[in-house]
């Protein structure tokens, strides 16, 4: 963003008569519009736009209340719920800030997905977060993506137990057209299927050596880019709570919840172009998240 896209800060600005009067050395003079409504004395804020596509609310909430049916069947143990208590060993321990440890967060992966976290909170949360991007991705539309996905975040008996139900999930025709997917979960043609999962931060809610949860506050990018789209591509905020346990030298997830937010206030920013929003998601590669 420009100097001249900022409040006070236009092309029209004038220079101050005073002499000692400047705005970082330009002798630039922050000017106030009036607010006849009684605003912050930079003008009335635009009206936040309430249309939305009814299919793209229809898709995320689909969708996510699909991933967390699965993630809930047979009952789990509970002993690693994201509600903030400890256990009777377990250490409930409060947020800390996103900074670098120092120490080296991954030493592999699986697949396409990062492996041999740390056996200690640090490696609790890098798991976490690269596994709500896992879970997050298109490529659980793609069976045989979705089961190497599975087979490499979930425990083995978890995932196991579970993999006809999420294929079931995932393949079902009135599922994939509220969403706008051909009924083999591909997108139509001329037309890209984005969803992203971009974690913003992770907190430690509980940790006890072989046991972990883990809340991961992340964003997400769901939709389709492309001409004629009736389900643009739009931006959610979530808090994924997982249940870990330690198994086989990794951290693998056994439970997880999800609840809406913290989501900040929506910027009046134009929308990209739909071929412009495909060309940054197949342009711009993910990450590796660790703390």
């Amino acid at each position: 963003m420009s100097l001249g896209d900022e409040d006070g800060y236009g092309n029209d600005s004038g220079r101050s008569s005073d002499g000692y009067s400047t705005l970082g050395g330009t002798r630039q003079t922050r000017t106030r519009l009036p607010d006849s409504q009684g605003g912050d004395g930079y003008g009335p804020r635009r009206p936040a736009r309430k249309s939305r596509s009814l299919f793209t609310v229809i898709g995320v909430v689909v969708l996510l209340l699909a991933a967390i049916a699965f993630a809930n069947m047979g009952g789990g143990d509970g002993g690693n719920g994201g509600d903030g208590t400890s256990g009777s060993n377990g250490k409930k321990t409060g947020s800390a800030p996103t900074a670098a440890t120092g120490t080296k967060p991954v030493t592999g992966k699986n697949g396409e997905i990062a492996s041999g976290f740390a056996h200690d909170e640090q490696g609790a949360q890098s798991a976490a977060a690269n596994y709500s991007v896992a879970l997050g991705s298109a490529a659980m539309f793609d069976r045989n993506q979705r089961r190497a996905i599975t087979t490499a975040v979930y425990a083995p008996a978890v995932a196991a137990a579970r993999q006809d139900a999420l294929d079931k999930v995932y393949s079902g025709e009135a599922f994939l057209a509220n969403i706008g997917l051909n009924t083999d979960g591909t997108a139509p043609a001329g037309q890209t299927f984005i969803s992203r999962s971009n974690p913003v931060g992770t907190k430690v809610v509980k940790f006890n050596g072989d046991t972990a949860s883990v809340a991961v506050w992340y964003s997400a990018l769901f939709g389709l880019a492309g001409e004629g789209s009736k389900n643009p591509v739009s931006e959610s905020w979530f808090t994924n709570t997982f249940a870990l346990t330690w198994i086989d030298g990794d951290w693998k997830v056994t439970d997880f919840t999800q609840k809406d937010g913290p989501a900040p206030v929506g910027r009046d920013q134009a929308a990209s172009p739909a071929g412009e929003m495909a060309d940054a998601v197949e342009q711009f590669g993910g990450f590796t998240y660790a703390r």
